[in-house]
């Protein structure tokens, strides 16, 4: 598969309410990670790779960067409780809006310490059902 990368970052706030009293994370020793149920700021950093159907800059990756980035022009990125992996998925659904029927992949770390990699495939939604014995014939009707 061929495809291309950017990265960049945006400064943003989240926190995980969760921490606040879940006695896995609010464990009270050196563990506890209790506070990170309360608002508190990172550097995002993000990488996103696309499939390109070809070698001459199917996408161009310095204008898809800049497009990546604007979706986060402004100001400060206001996460709520959002995990990496949720600011991934969101990210994805409009790259696929503007890019459908291509395989992605975004990674999404805090302060480029710790973060996820999510693969998103191309959906095969639109391809025939071959469970369905009606969807072999149309597609062999659709080659006469």
């Amino acid at each position: 598969m061929r495809s291309i990368w950017v990265t960049f970052s945006k400064e943003g706030i989240h926190k995980y309410p969760a921490a606040l009293d879940d006695p896995k994370l609010a464990t009270g020793d050196e563990y506890d990670v209790s506070f990170l149920g309360y608002p508190h700021r990172h550097i995002f950093h993000f990488k996103v790779w696309i499939e390109v159907f070809h070698d001459d800059r199917d996408i161009e990756f310095i204008q898809f960067k800049r497009w990546l980035e604007n979706l986060y022009k402004g100001s400060i990125l206001q996460l709520d409780y959002k995990s990496c992996e949720m600011i991934a998925d969101d990210l994805v659904a409009v790259i696929q809006n503007r890019y459908p029927g291509r395989y992605i992949k975004i990674s999404v770390a805090e302060d480029n310490e710790n973060g996820c990699e999510m693969e998103y495939p191309v959906n095969y939604m639109d391809s025939p059902d071959f469970e369905d014995t009606d969807a072999i014939a149309d597609v062999f009707d659709s080659l006469k």
